[in-house]
Formats: C-alpha cells, sequence, structure tokens
C-alpha cells in the first residue's frame, strides 16, 4: 500500500511542479509609469525588451504630474520615465524613486501645430499667435503642472506674448490629449512635442520655438523605490544600440552613449 501511494505522489508532485514552471514564468513582469508623449516609440521598445528577455511590460501613460503624484499615493511602478526634470526632483523629494539608477535619457522640440487641412503655414510664433489662431482656441498641456504645457506657457512669456494669448489656451491632461483637440479640428492651432506631431496624420507642423525660449525638453527616467530586479536589465535596455535607434527614428534626441 505504502509503494502504491508512493507512486501516486511522486507523479502528482511532479505535476504540480510542471504546472507552476508557466506561471512562475508569467511572473516575470514590470510596469513603467511613463510620459504619454513617449507612447510610439516605447511601445515598439518594450515589445523589443520582451523578445529578449521574456520580461512582459505593462506601461501607464499619462502625464508625468499625474504619474508622480500617483508613485506619491502609493502606486505600483518599477520604472518612471518623465517629460521633463521638475516630476522626477519632485519623485526623488519624495524618495518614490532610486535616486542612483536616474539618467537624463532623451530630449525632444517644442512646436505648433494646426489640423492638416488648415490654410496656416509658416507660422512665426511671435509675434503672430495671436493673430495666427483668430477666435479659435489653442491646445496644450495644463500649464502648471503638465510639462508641455509648462514649455509652452514659459516659451510665450519669455517672447513676450502670453499675455495676448492666455485667454486662447484650451488646457488638456495631458499631450496627447491636447493634441486629439488639434486632430479632431476642436482647436485651431496646438503646442507639443515634436515627436507627438509626427505620429499623427491629421495635424501638420506650422511653426516652431526656438529653443533658447525654454528649459530644454529632458526625459529623465530611474527605477521606483520598491522596483523588481528586472528594472535593472529595463533601464540598460533603455541605454541600448537597439532603443536609440527607435527613440531617433520618432524624433526623440538620445541624450545618453548607448551601453551596446
Amino acid at each position: 500500500m505504502l509503494r502504491l501511494l508512493a507512486r501516486l505522489v511522486v507523479p502528482a508532485f511532479a505535476l504540480i511542479l510542471l504546472a507552476a514552471a508557466p506561471a512562475l514564468a508569467q511572473d516575470k513582469t514590470i510596469t513603467v509609469f511613463a510620459a504619454a508623449s513617449m507612447k510610439n516609440a516605447l511601445d515598439d521598445i518594450n515589445a523589443a525588451f520582451t523578445k529578449a528577455t521574456g520580461t512582459k511590460v505593462t506601461v501607464s501613460y499619462a502625464a508625468s504630474s499625474a504619474l508622480a503624484k500617483q508613485l506619491k499615493q502609493g502606486a505600483p511602478a518599477d520604472i518612471f520615465a518623465s517629460a521633463d526634470v521638475d516630476w522626477m526632483d519632485y519623485s526623488s523629494a519624495k524618495k518614490t524613486i532610486n535616486d542612483g539608477t536616474r539618467v537624463n535619457l532623451l530630449g525632444n522640440r517644442l512646436v505648433l501645430i494646426a489640423p492638416k487641412d488648415s490654410k496656416l503655414a509658416d507660422v512665426k510664433v511671435a509675434p503672430d499667435l495671436a493673430n495666427a489662431v483668430g477666435d479659435g482656441r489653442i491646445a496644450t498641456g495644463e500649464v502648471n503642472s503638465v510639462p508641455v504645457g509648462k514649455y509652452a506657457k514659459s516659451a510665450l512669456e519669455k517672447l513676450g506674448i502670453w499675455a495676448s494669448v492666455q485667454n486662447k489656451f484650451a488646457m488638456a491632461d495631458n499631450v496627447r490629449a491636447a493634441m486629439a483637440l488639434v486632430s479632431r479640428g476642436e482647436a485651431a492651432l496646438g503646442i507639443v512635442y515634436e515627436t507627438d506631431a509626427k505620429v499623427d496624420p491629421n495635424v501638420k507642423i506650422v511653426g516652431a520655438f526656438p529653443a533658447d525660449s525654454h528649459a530644454p525638453i529632458t526625459y529623465p527616467v530611474a527605477a521606483t523605490a520598491n522596483a523588481k530586479p528586472e528594472a535593472t536589465a529595463y533601464l540598460a535596455f533603455l541605454r541600448s544600440g537597439t532603443a536609440k535607434a527607435v527613440f531617433e527614428q520618432y524624433g526623440f534626441s538620445f541624450l545618453v552613449r548607448p551601453t551596446s
């Protein structure tokens, strides 16, 4: 009887281990909080990372301000990628990131967009913006919190035209939401990143902001304070030659030396 039980228990235990193996493999996941403007490029990079490592990447795209506040409230994530330095500094002050992993990864440009069928072209932001928008609206991110909105307000203030156009703004929760207003024709103009404009066929770039009219558009990334071990490999992949090629394909500038 004991021999029979032994013969039954051993195979049963082996079956349990085999059944658990796929589950353990599926547990190799990381969660990334990333600025909305990174979506297209990061989706491609994440697919490549998963193919290379077997680690699945789940991403929450939103305004950097919203993501930083979610981290502060205890939202689980392994990586934070911000569209400006300020919100990464905020996360550092709140001790929600691992400062030793932080790096300035990407750069971008601020542009003026219009619906694809708009007659506008070659708009000089200063002094022509007020005339170009007419009775319409200018879409961008919330100017006191969302990075693209902060860059936009800063630029317009430096160019001396903020006062003449501030009542024209339609402010959105993030840069992609702002671009959607222009794409649907609900706003005459929009202020977004160049990389956003390049991925929406229903908008066109009609003007550009001088680089010295605002702080450099910088995307810092870091592992969170409670990141899984897989976050280390992910951060390394973001700095790889593979990631560099994808980011540059979408129009980002790559600010670090590729690791491989």
